[in-house]
């Protein structure tokens, strides 16, 4: 018999494997299928917060509502997504060394 044989149910093990966070979803924040929602305490900020949207083609919903707290988090962490960081590639021990020696790395600056 295999070592991979599931000795489990079969329903557990589904039920398993389709839970869990989604994380690669079809529809963004801030499209038709799923705008984002903003509350503003006044109109005029409304519109600054429309100008922004609009500037970036993001679809939002923007609600004004003085007795609440102004809520922008939705838009802001759209504007500010995070950046893949990208680091220098080092270089392999027989390649020659970057100070211009003209050795190899691994003889000069490892």
């Amino acid at each position: 018999m295999s070592k991979l044989f599931f000795k489990g149910r079969i329903e557990t093990r589904q039920n398993h494997v389709l839970s869990g966070y989604n994380v690669n979803r079809d529809i963004k924040a801030g499209t038709e299928e799923a705008p984002i929602h903003i509350v503003v305490p006044t109109e005029v900020r409304k519109q600054e917060v429309e100008a922004i949207a609009q500037e970036h083609s993001i679809i939002a919903n923007i609600t004004v509502d003085e007795s609440q707290d102004e809520n922008t988090l939705e838009l802001d962490t759209l504007l500010n997504k995070a950046k893949t960081t990208v680091f220098e590639k080092k270089p392999n021990r027989n390649d020659p060394c970057s100070c211009g020696s003209g050795k190899k790395y691994k003889k000069c600056c490892a």
